[in-house]
């Protein structure tokens, strides 16, 4: 029996998608207007994020590779046939499968889609993701064509985000606020970290299936951290049981169709010293500052400049640890990311209309010293012509999120 290299297979009925037809068509226009502008015959694209963005399909790799084949007049996903016909329906466009009979078949897969007569002369891929491995293959096959990189290419066109796309992360920040409202009901000393995250994450998982019944679920998290787990923003929850006093640490995270949202707050259980107090107070002070400072028109670098001198005057600002905010979309915590739209000292990029941000300053004070913890505050803004708008609605700060609890 001779068993294909590559094949196509529609099994089933195209499935519905995060978006409309017109959403995705919009952004195949802009990616074809880059490759226009960039003198790109073809675009291989490897990276969950973009392939997501530009088709609707997320793939589950398991060490396997998968792409998006973009021409002039052709768009077709490339799958493993551990996923059958999963990718096709999942995805505004072609797919293509490959087998694992032979090794490379996924190169032969690209190959079918282009066709032998007219080689493409200069590809874009993403240097950002694309191995070495799989670089050094496509290139032997594409010996005559010139390879450029189109990753911060497409990422500035990610950071403006559409009507449809706004209204995906407005309900996903809606989400995350029901998931720390589940969180706090659960708080209480001798409950562990790992028990409280589930009934948050539980809560948007459901919230999400309600509001989208159409969609897959896959990877909604919370990180729940604890006294000395929370020094890092993003540490694992543990089985640690919560003592009176306590620090806490409450991120949530609703994937919706690989788009991401958060919510993050400080939180202590039952009591606080006042050494804590002076020390959450100084980073909500920044927190507020930093809501008020987001605005179209303004650099991104000059809004951490003005936050670093306010953190300098509270004396807090040696135990700043990461930037002050970054860019939403399709992202997670093992894709994506729109570093050309984050608060950092090295990023002037002027924030715009449609592109949506948070402001999240934190503090880690090390253990030993007094207020030891990670204090960290966490809303989602999203940028007008001439306004913004905060959508995150859960409270911040001592008056609202010391928790009383007993055992």
């Amino acid at each position: 029996m001779e068993r294909p290299d590559f094949f196509t297979l529609k099994n089933g009925e195209k499935a519905k998608l995060p978006f409309t037809n017109q959403e995705y068509q919009k952004r195949l226009i802009s990616l074809r207007t880059t490759m226009s502008k960039n003198n790109l015959d073809m675009i291989i694209l490897t990276s969950m994020h973009n392939i997501a963005y530009y088709t609707g399909f997320i793939y589950c790799s398991f060490g396997r590779p998968y792409g998006c084949v973009v021409t002039a007049n052709k768009i077709s996903t490339i799958s493993a046939n551990i996923d059958a016909s999963q990718p096709w329906r999942r995805s505004h466009c072609d797919n293509v499968i490959f087998t694992d009979w032979k090794r490379d078949n996924f190169l032969k897969a690209i190959v079918s889609i282009i066709g032998r007569d007219e080689p493409p002369k200069n590809i874009g891929i993403e240097n950002d993701h694309m191995t070495l491995e799989v670089k050094e293959k496509i290139t032997s096959i594409f010996i005559f064509s010139v390879f450029s990189d189109v990753s911060k290419d497409l990422m500035q066109l990610r950071m403006i985000k559409s009507t449809e796309e706004i209204e995906i992360i407005k309900n996903g920040a809606r989400i995350a606020d029901l998931g720390g409202e589940e969180i706090v009901k659960n708080i209480k000393v001798g409950e562990s970290e790992l028990e409280i995250a589930i009934a948050g994450r539980d809560r948007m998982e459901r919230e999400i299936a309600k509001t989208y019944p159409d969609a897959e679920y896959m990877d909604t998290w919370v990180w729940f951290q604890s006294g000395l787990n929370t020094d890092g923003a993003h540490n694992p929850k543990t089985n640690r049981k919560l003592k009176s006093g306590d620090i806490l640490s409450l991120n949530t995270f609703p994937m919706i169709s690989g788009y991401y949202t958060a919510l993050e707050r400080t939180l202590f259980v039952n009591e606080i010293d006042s050494a804590s107090l002076k020390a959450w107070e100084a980073n909500i002070k920044v927190h507020k500052r930093g809501l008020e400072l987001i605005k179209p028109g303004v650099k991104c670098s000059a809004i951490c400049h003005e936050l670093n001198e306010l953190f300098a005057e509270l004396g807090y600002l040696h135990y700043r640890t990461f930037g002050y905010g970054h860019s939403f979309g399709v992202l997670s915590h093992f894709y994506g990311r729109e570093a050309g739209l984050e608060l950092r000292e090295d990023i002037d990029t002027v924030l715009e209309e449609n592109m949506v941000i948070s402001m999240e300053p934190m503090i880690m004070i090390p253990e030993g010293k007094p207020g030891a913890g990670g204090y960290r505050e966490h809303d989602i803004l999203v940028v007008s012509k001439d306004t913004v708008e905060n959508i995150t609605k859960f409270p911040f700060g001592p008056e609202h999120n010391i928790i009383k609890s007993s055992n």
